[in-house]
Order: C-alpha cells, then structure tokens, then sequence
C-alpha cells in the first residue's frame, strides 16, 4: 500500500473524529501526592503522618483559599436602540490570583475576543482587569487588576507528584452567577489526551490533562483545581458534551500546575509563551488509516503540507511524510506530537524519525534534523478559528 493513499484514508476515516474535537474544543469550559502506606506495626509511616499534618479539612481549605478566587468577565462595546454605547459582559469565566502584583491565571478561551475586562473578587467588589498574556496552545491567559485590590494569593503547587485517588477542591463561578461554588472530588487520573488537534498543536492542543470528578459547568473555566494542602494543582478547562448539549457527569479535566506555573512566568513576561515551532498542516494517523497501509503507526503525525520559510521546510520535511519518532520517542495513541512537543523549547534541535515513499510509493524510514522555531504571533491568531 503506498503511503499517499493515508490522505484518502484518513480523509474517509477521521471527519468524525475533527467534528468531535471542534465540538470539544467549543464547549470547552469550562492533591499532593497522599500516601496511605503503613508501617508493619499498623501505624501510620512518618511521611504519611507528616503528610496528615499539612492537609485541611475541606472547610479550612475554602476558608484560606476563597479569598484568592475571582470571577473574571470579558467585555465587549455594543451600541444601544438610542445610539449609545454599553459596556457588556460577553463571556465570563473564573480565575485565581497568584501574586502580590495582582496576576490572575485564567482560561484562554475566557478571555479571547474581549475589549475589555473586570475582575469580581469575593467580597462582591468589582474591578478593572488588564490583559497581560494569552497561551492559546494550554487554553491560558493572564489578566491583572491593582496591587491595592489583591486580598489574597494561592501558591501553584507541584502537579508531577498527583497520584489517581487524591482528594481535589474545585472552586468557580458556574453559569457566572454562583460565584465561589465550591466541589470535591478525587483525580480520576492522569496524563490525558486526545481532546485537541482539530487546529492543529498550536491551538488548544489539550495534552497531559488531569482527570477528576469533582463537578465544573461552564463560567468555571480558569478556575483553580487545589489540593489537601491549598495549593492550585490544576486549572479547570474541559468538560465533555453529549448529544442534547448536556455535559458528562464526572469526567471533568483541568490543565496540571507545573504547565501553567511555566506559562504564567512567560505570559508575564513576554505577554506569550514561547512554544516550539515546525511549521507543518498535520493530522494524527488514526487506527483505521494505519491499518489501511498495514503499518503500526496509529498516534504518528501525517504531514499534509510544509509552510514555506519554516523549520520544516529547512530541515526537509515533504508533504506526505508521516513524522513517527523524535529523538527516538516514537509518537503512539498514548504520546502524540502535542505531548512530546511539551518537552521542548524554541531553538532545540531533534531529530525527526519519517516514513517517506520512495520512488515506488513503497515507505522507509528517514532522519532529518529540524531546530525549532518559535511559534509566530499570526498562527495564534488563527486559534481563534471558528470561535473568533
């Protein structure tokens, strides 16, 4: 079977596949590590009954944290039947303070589109927010309202160290009314894909989530996921639709800490993120394409088309390639482009493992060796897609 046929294949195979990403991705919206071992006399071990002492009730938990939660609201300017101009809230969303300077962590998709912004805290007081930073790739933003109105932070606490089974707190402002509600749940699990990739892995690409049940509707998008400890592990991001337009009860997903502690630091920065760049149209080899070529490639990445100017074109990448490994990762259904992606950064260098058709149509494998660059300004600005 000759390796273009995958472009058929994958065109018959995965439509339904897009349209459900594009649906995810529209409806998008919106635990330290607990060790239970005991010693071989019955008795707590001392890390477990250390880890006891530094945990809270859920009610000590909302106490200290409450505070640092606010509901953020994306602003828009529409003229009135009389000719005057009102300021309205077209979207909104929740969001968690994380400094002193009045940094506030939320959703990308909150915060797209707006004009202007305002921040609740949670007393009720009503404040003007700035937009400082947009992560269009972890679905990220970060606003900032005035030093003097900040009156409390939450530390971002280390997302590697979850285990499934740890306790979770969500609080957010669902259906942007019920402002600071307040959910338990555990992390149901870890490392989740699969969400994303509809536009491509620069754009909502959704990779690493963590999985947990405790329930989040939408204006809880941006929210802070914490643990036992009052630390943020997560921010809230995704719930699945249904057929009706109703959500999955108990499958909920949120960004892990460790991303957004690194994306916050650049977006305050820079006002971006600096994200790895090849400057290929791709589409993830699904089973039923990998199976019409008779291959093991389910979960590589099918280059459709190579950008001109780019690192991919540099390094030789040609449409039609199917990029199955870099540095001898070999991408799979489990661990996809986006998710090895995140390893790296601007100006690395790799080196990419293809399947290309030689003059027969017949596939073998090739070396190239590709630099990443940056992901331009402009390609985020298509993230806005079909949502804009």
């Amino acid at each position: 079977m000759h390796v273009k046929t995958i472009r058929s294949a994958w065109n018959a195979a995965a439509i339904v596949a897009i349209v459900c990403a594009l649906i995810v991705s529209a409806m998008a919206w919106t635990a330290v590590q607990q060790t239970a071992a005991a010693s071989t006399s019955g008795q707590p071990t001392s890390r477990a009954a250390a880890f006891q002492d530094e945990t809270m009730t859920t009610v000590e938990l909302v106490e200290q944290v409450s505070p640092a939660v606010v509901t953020v609201y994306n602003l828009t300017t529409l003229e009135t039947q009389l000719g005057e101009e009102e300021t309205v809230p077209q979207g909104t969303g929740t969001g968690f303070i994380i400094d002193e300077e009045g940094h506030i962590v939320t959703n990308w998709h909150v915060v797209t589109g707006g004009e202007e912004y305002a921040v609740a805290l949670s007393d009720g007081t009503t404040v003007e927010a700035e937009l400082i930073g947009l992560d269009p790739r972890d679905d990220l933003a970060v606003v900032k309202i005035d030093p003097e109105s900040v009156s409390a932070t939450v530390p971002l606490g280390d997302s590697d160290a979850l285990q499934p089974g740890q306790p979770v707190v969500a609080i957010g402002s669902p259906l942007g009314t019920f402002t600071n509600t307040v959910t338990a749940g555990i992390v149901s699990g870890l490392d989740r894909d699969g969400f994303g990739g509809a536009r491509g892995a620069n754009c909502q690409n959704y990779a690493n989530l963590i999985q947990h049940d405790a329930a989040i509707n939408p204006g809880n998008s941006g929210g802070p996921l914490f643990n036992a400890q009052g630390e943020v592990i997560g921010v809230n991001t995704l719930g699945l639709p249904q057929a009706g337009g109703s959500i999955v009860q108990g499958l909920f997903f949120a960004v892990p800490s460790n991303l957004v502690a690194d994306a916050a630091r650049q977006m305050i920065e820079t006002g971006t993120i600096s994200a790895p760049f090849l400057g290929i149209s791709q589409r993830e080899v699904d089973p039923g394409s990998a199976a019409t070529l008779g291959l093991d490639i389910a979960g590589s990445t099918y280059v459709f088309d190579v950008s001109s100017g780019t690192p991919a074109e540099e390094a030789g990448i040609l449409p039609d390639d199917i990029i199955i490994a870099i540095d001898g990762q070999e991408l799979n259904e489990a661990l996809g482009l986006s998710d090895i992606l995140l390893e790296y950064e601007a100006g690395d260098t790799v080196e990419l493992t293809v399947l290309r058709a030689d003059s027969s149509g017949e596939p073998g494998e090739v070396s190239v060796k590709l630099t990443f660059g940056t992901v331009p300004e402009s390609v985020f600005e298509e993230c806005l897609g079909p949502q804009g």
